[in-house]
């Protein structure tokens, strides 16, 4: 039997991005869902695809579309989203 991580089948997220941003531990995010920490450890290293209702549960704690936080195929870098150059300063 072949892991997630191997095959297609990878569920990719941006939990460890969303709990940086908020100032969420691992801890705290897990015993709001009833998980286990390591849980989230797991999730956010893509060692674990959560289960449906998870997933839900960890959009709504973070207060987004469940599509933001998790995705079927990699997100973009951060640094590769802005790569043009800031606009001019009006003067």
């Amino acid at each position: 039997m072949s892991s997630d991580r191997a095959g297609g089948d990878a569920v990719h997220n941006r939990i460890a991005l969303l709990r940086a941003e908020q100032g969420v531990t691992r801890r705290e995010l897990a015993d709001a869902l009833g998980v286990h920490y390591q849980t989230v450890g797991y999730l956010e290293r893509g060692e674990y695809n959560p289960s449906l209702h998870l997933a839900l549960r960890i959009a709504e704690f973070f207060g987004l579309p469940v599509e933001v936080v998790f995705s079927t195929r990699p997100f973009p870098r951060i640094s590769d989203a802005g790569t043009a150059e800031p606009p001019a300063a009006a003067g």
